[in-house]
């Protein structure tokens, strides 16, 4: 059984912790002018592009090897957890050219994320916030994804990989899960503190 891990690897991952309370503090007098509306559009296209993420990595970790085997259902798709771990302490022996490719594809979705972010916001406040909302949407459709298809992971001390830019993250699922859930909860709450102040109704 996985033991509690407070902190990722490496040590500056942690301070993405810091991220849901700085911007909320940098919001909590002004707010942030987000419709619910876009707020749905940018969720929506987050959870979408979360799961799309995730059927690639069931791609990855079946060619990998980090997934049983794979026959016509995916219900009889299945599992090794076992095998996984062994993949990502051994992630230093991925094939460079394998690891390219998956830099660029992660350079790639944050650009997709950006890019969506700086069209539903008009200024740089809420482009951040737009960008924070689809991220967190993202990440967590990337999980429910992966549970729904692999049932992994089977628990929130599982270790997974988060990126590789600049150099391999590692934490257990339960870290950004609290940053992804944080983040939606804080842009919720300052959207909610400027709709109050100014009694603007949509």
């Amino acid at each position: 059984m996985e033991r509690f891990q407070i902190l990722a690897q490496p040590w500056w991952v942690n301070l993405l912790l810091l991220v849901p309370a700085l911007s909320y503090l940098l919001w909590r007098r002004k707010g942030l002018l987000l419709s619910w509306r876009k707020l749905v559009m940018l969720a929506l296209f987050g959870a979408s592009f979360g799961y799309v993420e995730a059927a690639v990595v069931v791609y990855l970790r079946t060619a990998a090897g980090a997934v049983g085997h794979y026959s016509s259902t995916i219900s009889e798709l299945q599992y090794s957890s076992t095998v996984y771990q062994q993949a990502v302490s051994a992630l230093v022996q991925f094939p460079q050219s394998l690891r390219t490719i998956e830099v660029f594809r992660e350079a790639a979705t944050m650009i997709m994320l950006g890019t969506v972010a700086v069209l539903a916001g008009a200024r740089a406040k809420e482009r951040w916030g737009s960008f924070l909302w689809a991220f967190a949407a993202w990440d967590l459709a990337y999980y429910a994804g992966l549970w729904a298809i692999l049932r992994w992971p089977s628990s929130l001390k599982d270790y997974d990989v988060l990126f590789l830019i600049p150099v391999p993250w590692v934490a257990q699922v339960w870290f950004p899960l609290l940053v992804s859930g944080l983040s939606l909860l804080i842009i919720v709450l300052s959207r909610i503190e400027k709709a109050t102040s100014t009694q603007v109704h949509e």
